[in-house]
């Protein structure tokens, strides 16, 4: 019926796998758990425990082999026509989670069920990662349908193996970023259907501000990156911000945006590691800087 999967590099899995262990129990329903470790350090002791629990099964892969290839390697291991794959920093709120997901166990399909922030959490060290995620990432399943696959997310997503296997995830894409973006544009170009559901898990592994536009800045350049192999034609409609870039150089001011990226950083930066930060101010920083990468 279903298999569960989640990679998971250096948290603590037990809480998420438990709460989903005990619902699939509920569900009396055939179903596995895997757990991957990609290479993790940290919590090894703490989530070897899963691999007690019936229907679990717990691996630890002693590198990291990236966020592609760990979850090409879970489906491939997997024994169920059904793949859930959801990352290890969620947390379920909704105890009809599950039973919501098994509802569409029985055809083909591609479900994503979304992704919600936790209403308390105001800490001002995560003041970017939240207010990006609420504003941009948490959204309606009415809303995410609109835009079809460039909402696509891999934090929680159900799909049927048979299609699961025609597509896999680009495991040339080596760096932080866009293999979703890779993977949703081939489900969409061999015709299947991409339905979204108010399903959402709650985001919790959240990072730092400085953390998180590190990250940021990381995916821009692996965005350039694929850009530049020309393997991937269809980032230019799908990214709006590689779009907004690439007409900045067709009119001749890439040079002029690296310029201001090397003025106007410093302040950006200060906005966005504030307790108040701006997505607009984001979303120049984001420009600015892809101006930057292509200067370099």
């Amino acid at each position: 019926m279903l298999s569960v999967l989640i990679p998971v590099y250096n948290y603590d899995v037990t809480a998420l796998v438990n709460e989903l262990h005990r619902q699939l129990i509920e569900a009396l329903v055939d179903f596995e758990i895997i757990v991957m470790e990609d290479g993790s350090t940290l919590c090894l002791e703490k989530n070897r425990e899963v691999g007690q629990l019936s229907n679990c099964v717990y691996i630890c892969l002693e590198s990291n082999i990236g966020r592609s290839a760990i979850r090409n390697k879970l489906a491939d291991t997997a024994r169920y026509d059904h793949l859930l794959f959801l990352d290890c920093d969620a947390e379920v709120d909704n105890e009809f989670f599950i039973q919501k997901y098994l509802s569409f166990c029985h055809e083909d399909c591609v479900v994503i069920g979304g992704t919600a922030y936790d209403e308390k959490e105001n800490n001002p060290s995560y003041s970017l990662r939240l207010k990006y995620g609420r504003e941009r990432e948490a959204r309606s399943a009415k809303d995410r349908s609109k835009s079809r696959y460039k909402v696509f997310t891999t934090f929680n997503f159900l799909i049927s193996k048979s299609i699961f296997k025609r597509i896999r995830f680009d495991e040339s894409i080596r760096g932080y970023g866009y293999e979703d973006t890779v993977f949703a544009h081939s489900l969409v170009e061999l015709g299947y259907e991409v339905l979204h559901i108010e399903n959402p898990l709650i985001h919790k592994g959240l990072d730092e501000n400085t953390v998180f536009l590190k990250k940021t800045e990381n995916g821009l350049n692996n965005l350039y990156a694929l850009f530049l192999t020309g393997h991937y034609p269809f980032l230019i409609h799908e990214s709006k911000l590689l779009y907004s870039f690439l007409c900045l150089r067709r009119w001749k001011l890439d040079r002029m945006g690296a310029w201001a990226y090397k003025c106007l950083a410093p302040a950006l930066r200060r906005n966005l590691l504030s307790a108040t930060p701006s997505l607009r101010a984001f979303d120049i920083y984001k420009l600015l800087f892809l101006c930057h990468c292509s200067r370099k």
